[in-house]
């Protein structure tokens, strides 16, 4: 005869009623788990002191988590050095023309960067700039007659590759690049009248267009991105030579709309409402992000370092908007040169829609993720293929806007358009800025902040009168500072 199992001690189980299965007793379920998960991730809820936020960055610094310390530590190096070696540096004409300089391959660089947080490389968007640059000064000089400026061959040539750009991107459902090959096809067989702003869009209808072509190879085809890239570097160098030659040159300075891009300046008036939409923006989205997790128990900086960041940087871009509102023509009393340059605007709303699209999406997730660890994404259930495609056409296309804008400054195009130096500067600017080449580490304002140090060093060299092989050397040797850091710190993170 068995003995039944003994009973624990308390008070017995009671049914469960109809409210204790339903609704109720879920939410009640749903809300106890919260209340436990809140209690185990205590850390989840708990509020730095400003000494202690501070102490945690150091230790992140201390633990080679550099992030953009040595771009902005050697930026002020910089400036301080320029300034005292060259009285005509810190001239408010001269900052004005650095911003100008700078802003092609700064854009250029700002589209390299999701390429680069996968571990690839592209060195094809120097000369995909050109090409896009090219088509654009021909269609504005042919008054849209792109046939027969480009010739039969090269005409066509071109239609069927777009039409298999767009059918390569079909395969991935990359519609984006459905839509943009397509419509840089329209737009040839159309033959539509030149018009500054159908030129512009044609250049990054082209870029997008490339980059399917780019991104296709590397993500389906497997073909390294080093290799891809170099044939296409060469590839595209060459039809820039074959639609413009090697000595020839296309101007669009008859254009006043192309040619203000890098060279005219906004109102003054629109000066200072481009001040009240960029700080105003950034204050009330920090501040009212940094409210909300306040709001809802979360782990935020503390408040005096947060206000402290939107008093700097309201602060920042009020002296900046003043100085630039100043005239600052060479010759006041014939002529009026003031405003913020239009190059500044186009650059913070990239910046503004990248840093969005690569913090605050699952589509930028995705992205660390691929970059970070290739094959726990694709477990996790991420496309990778689509994945980095999407970041080849990015690239292109942000590569054509950079070649809309240097154009613009220039003032025309020629046969070594996007050649040379441009996508050098650009890949360091990235770098120098912050973004590790072994993928998976940066930001958008990496390349701003490299573009920002590049655009130093030349300028501030060329005032000082050295020539073109001083300046490469030394922005060689500046690069190489970037890379070693970031190799440098990779380890000491890795060790820890």
């Amino acid at each position: 005869m068995t003995e039944s199992p003994t009973q624990p001690a308390g008070p017995k189980p009671t049914e469960p009623t109809p409210a204790d299965s339903g609704p109720v007793a879920e939410a009640l379920e749903a809300h106890a788990a919260a209340d436990t998960a809140i209690t185990d991730f205590g850390i989840d809820t708990t509020s730095r002191t400003t000494y202690e936020a501070i102490g945690d960055y150091w230790n992140r610094l201390r633990g080679g988590e550099l992030g953009a310390v040595p771009a902005l530590l050697g930026l002020t190096v910089l400036v301080v050095i320029f300034a005292i070696a060259s009285g005509d540096f810190v001239s408010i004409n001269n900052l004005a023309n650095l911003l100008q300089q700078g802003a092609g391959p700064m854009i250029i660089a700002m589209g390299i960067v999701p390429v680069l947080l996968l571990g690839e490389i592209d060195l094809s968007a120097g000369t995909a700039s050109g090409v896009a640059a090219t088509l654009l000064a021909l269609h504005f000089r042919d008054h849209g007659n792109l046939l027969g400026a480009m010739g039969d061959s090269m005409f066509y040539g071109f239609v069927v590759g777009l039409v298999l750009a767009a059918l390569l991107a079909a395969l991935l459902r990359l519609w984006i690049g459905v839509v943009g090959s397509l419509g840089a096809v329209a737009v040839l067989l159309l033959g539509v009248p030149a018009n500054p702003y159908l030129e512009m869009l044609l250049a990054i209808l082209v870029g997008v267009g490339i980059g399917c072509f780019t991104g296709f190879l590397v993500a389906k085809v497997g073909i390294p991105s080093f290799v891809v890239t170099l044939g296409l570097f060469i590839a595209w160098y060459g039809v820039i030579l074959q639609l413009i030659g090697a000595a020839g040159t296309v101007s669009v300075r008859q254009s006043d709309v192309l040619f203000n891009v890098a060279n005219d300046s906004l109102s003054v008036v629109g000066s200072w409402i481009l001040f009240v939409v960029a700080c105003g923006g950034y204050a009330a989205v920090v501040g009212l992000r940094h409210a909300a997790r306040l709001r809802k128990g979360l782990v935020a900086q503390p408040t005096p370092l947060v206000l402290a960041k939107i008093v700097g940087v309201v602060v920042l871009g009020a002296v900046a908007t003043w100085l630039l509102t100043l005239n600052r023509s060479p010759n006041p009393a014939l002529t009026d040169i003031s405003g913020v340059p239009y190059v500044v605007p186009i650059v913070l709303v990239l910046f503004v829609v990248g840093t969005f699209v690569l913090d605050r999406t699952r589509y930028g997730r995705h992205i660390y993720a691929v970059g970070g660890n290739t094959e726990a994404a694709r477990r996790a259930g991420v496309n990778v293929p689509k994945i980095r495609m999407s970041v080849f056409i990015i690239c292109s296309a942000v590569a054509a806007i950079g070649a809309i804008v240097y154009t613009s400054k220039v003032g025309s195009v020629d046969g070594n358009a996007g050649n040379g130096n441009t996508l050098l500067f650009a890949v360091g600017a990235a770098v120098i800025g912050g973004t590790s080449l072994f993928g998976g580490k940066g930001r958008v304002r990496d390349a701003v902040l490299g573009g920002l140090v590049l655009a130093t060093v030349q300028n501030g060299l060329n005032l000082l009168g050295f020539q073109a092989a001083p300046v490469n050397i030394i922005t060689g040797l500046v690069l190489l500072l970037a890379a070693s850091v970031d190799a440098l710190s990779r380890r000491r993170a890795a060790a820890r």
